[in-house]
């Protein structure tokens, strides 16, 4: 494939610092990447708190963001195998990782200390053109729709690890705290595929009618609510076995441990800069509650989620923009305006 000089992208020069439209050169695989042609990429809270620099992660400047492109590969470094030219692939937060840790061979890539991370450390999906690592890349089922695919290597991947790492069983109940934005909206599809009971909070009526929509058996309206942990508790009949929050709202991080049942587990996902974990000890220890952090997916998380969606048992809600409009997307994201994702397509 034709493969030109110059590209277009997103980029900023230092941290926090404006988000230029802007011509670059398309970069060159080293001998273990793919060079990929994107063409649609999601865009993530993440990317809003790479922008800010307020997570304990140094950015690559200058720095082109973005985490959920899907493309086709368009070249690749001579190190690469079981790859060729015109497959489809997508771009991770983890871009790649030093394969040779404990962390690495115990299947926990994301935990490696050289990780290598997409739009962050590494130049990521917010280009024409863009680089991955080989054996982090993404493999996309042929035929695939690349813009509706594109949350999920970010989005999907992450609630559906967090779904695992909540060990429940069918038919038991799990709540999905910030359920309407782009994580919590697939987060209740592959829960309700998973087998599970959900129950959304968020806050709003709009957002309501959008959770139960998507398979949400009962809406928790923060806004509304009086005693919203008393709430949850009646309408799960003593709480939810598991509790993920994918908001970014300390305060909803804290009543989790409240409403979630004893020996329930509750699971951190979302990252609000600089917030704590505060649970009493005495009702943790009681009710012999789990609280667990889940990062990213590993490989196999990642093909076990893009496969849910491949079979159709899951779909994003998307909005799809020009790349050049990425500046008003992370606007919205900011205001808490969004519903579903923002997908941006590269080409315009």
């Amino acid at each position: 494939m034709s493969v030109p000089k110059t590209q277009m992208a997103i980029v900023f020069d230092e941290d926090k610092g404006p988000l230029n439209y802007r011509e670059i050169a398309v970069p060159t695989p080293k001998p273990n990447e793919l060079l990929i042609n994107v063409k649609y990429s999601g865009v993530c809270h993440t990317d809003i708190h790479v922008h800010a620099a307020d997570w304990p992660v140094k950015n690559k400047l200058p720095l082109v963001g973005g985490h959920e492109g899907a493309g086709v590969v368009v070249g690749m470094g001579e190190n690469v195998v079981g790859w060729k030219v015109g497959d489809l692939a997508g771009i991770k937060w983890l871009n790649g990782s030093c394969l040779s840790c404990e962390f690495c061979y115990n299947s926990n890539e994301s935990n490696c200390a050289q990780a290598d991370l997409s739009g962050c450390t590494h130049d990521g999906s917010f280009q024409q053109y863009a680089t991955a690592d080989a054996v982090q890349a993404a493999r996309i089922p042929k035929g695939t729709d690349l813009a509706q695919v594109a949350p999920i290597l970010c989005a999907g991947i992450t609630v559906y690890k967090a779904l695992k790492t909540a060990g429940l069983k069918a038919g038991e109940w799990v709540a999905i705290s910030g359920a309407a934005g782009g994580l919590g909206s697939l987060a209740i599809q592959y829960a309700k595929a998973m087998g599970y009971r959900v129950l959304a909070i968020d806050g709003g009526e709009e957002k309501g009618e959008f959770c139960k929509s998507l398979g949400a058996e009962y809406f928790a309206d923060f806004t509304k609510s009086k005693d919203l942990v008393e709430e949850i508790k009646t309408a799960t009949e003593g709480g939810p076995h598991g509790a993920i929050n994918v908001s970014v709202s300390e305060f909803a991080i804290r009543q989790s441990c409240e409403y979630v049942r004893s020996c329930g587990t509750v699971v951190l996902v979302g990252l609000p800069a600089e917030a704590k974990v505060v649970a009493p000890v005495f009702d943790a220890v009681v009710k012999s509650i789990s609280i667990k952090g889940s990062y990213v997916g590993n490989r196999a998380d990642s093909a076990e989620a893009i496969d849910f969606f491949a079979r159709g048992l899951v779909k994003c809600p998307i909005k799809i923009v020009g790349l050049s409009e990425l500046p008003k997307v992370f606007e919205l994201l900011k205001a808490g305006q969004v519903l579903g994702r923002y997908v941006v397509d590269t080409s315009k």
